[in-house]
């Protein structure tokens, strides 16, 4: 545990569900034998080895059953670990609905299938619905001649990289290979009422392109997906897709949502271990990224800086490929939290690549 973990309160220490369990990290009223909330943990197979899932106690139409948040990617071990889960953790009671955070592969890249198998409708913000179903049937963001492009322009000249890059067109959709053709829209402020308690929809811009988290007031949680995570900080990245973004910002002033929350808020988030410590958190996600961008004021003051330049400014360890393709996305909007800010100014050399100079 690293010094910051430190400051954070782990209330369930190293204990957690195993493949094909549910932990509860959330109790009903009365005797506790009715779970508000279900803690699922499914493997992926990255050096983020891990999701983390929710199953919340519900009912609807006055039938009663769970509602589901967030998915994991579709791929046949993923599927098994649900069936277990469908078997053994859901008292003998339907899947009602389907939440899904944001648009990412580990978070709706099984939505199609569960929504299908349970005739449950998905929930999800309408930007990220319509962003996962064009990436789903598209080589756009995560692969391709477009992405290989947008890294070059930006200093990634490695011949072999940027071949695998263009090789990973059906990056997304292989992860993804559908997505329910209709949806119910979450947006920020909503209150969804799951197993008679109200839920609040917080947005989040800057890690997707319109991710929701969820606070219950009565229970004191909050599931946080990808906009709160205690171990390590969440990517921000600027893909081809929206080559002029400034993610950093957005994803900043975003966390400062959750400021309005109790300090004693358990948080779930999608990696890593439930929390408390949430205000502290945000604070330390807040000094990570200004101590960031002043290295890479100091590179800039040396010399014009493309992204890959940075890499090893940002990123002190060595990168694979999939490291590296979210690296660069960092790099870029890290370069551009400063550029939009007027403290840098970017040019575009004869060589094709963006560089970026002191203003």
């Amino acid at each position: 545990m690293n010094a910051q973990e430190q400051l954070l309160d782990y209330p369930f220490g190293d204990v957690m569900p195993g493949q094909g369990e549910t932990m509860v990290v959330a109790p009903g009223e009365g005797s506790g034998l009715v779970p508000a909330v279900k803690w699922i943990r499914m493997a992926l197979p990255f050096q983020l080895n891990h999701i983390n899932l929710w199953l919340l106690r519900d009912e609807i139409d006055g039938r009663p059953g769970w509602t589901v948040v967030d998915c994991c990617i579709s791929r046949d071990e993923s599927k098994a670990q649900w069936e277990s889960i469908f078997e053994t953790q859901l008292e003998g009671l339907p899947i009602l609905r389907v939440i899904v955070t944001h648009m990412h592969p580990d978070h709706i890249g099984l939505a199609h299938w569960l929504c299908a198998r349970w005739k449950a409708p998905l929930w999800i913000s309408a930007t990220d619905f319509n962003a996962a179903r064009m990436a789903s049937q598209s080589t756009t963001g995560f692969g391709g001649e477009s992405a290989a492009s947008f890294f070059a322009s930006h200093g990634l000249t490695d011949t072999d990289s940027l071949e695998k890059i263009r090789g990973r067109s059906n990056y997304y959709p292989g992860m993804v290979p559908d997505v329910p053709r209709a949806f119910r829209r979450m947006q920020d402020g909503d209150l969804i009422a799951i197993g008679g308690r109200d839920w609040r929809c917080i947005s989040g811009f800057g890690h997707a392109p319109e991710h929701i988290a969820l606070y219950c007031d009565s229970l004191k949680v909050l599931i946080s997906g990808d906009m709160m995570l205690p171990r390590i900080s969440t990517n921000v990245s600027v893909y081809d897709v929206e080559p002029e973004s400034d993610p950093l910002r957005q994803f900043l002033e975003s966390i400062d949502k959750f400021k309005h929350l109790p300090e004693d808020t358990l948080t779930l988030p999608s990696h890593g271990k439930p929390f408390r410590g949430l205000h502290e958190r945000i604070q330390q996600l807040h000094d990570h990224h200004r101590d960031r961008l002043a290295e890479v004021i100091e590179a800039c003051q040396q010399a014009p800086q493309s992204a890959a330049d940075v890499l090893p400014v940002l990123f002190k360890r060595e990168l694979d490929l999939h490291q590296t393709t979210f690296a660069m996305g960092e790099s870029v909007a890290h370069l551009h939290a400063l550029w939009f800010a007027g403290k840098l100014r970017r040019e575009l050399g004869s060589d094709g690549i963006y560089r970026f100079a002191m203003a």
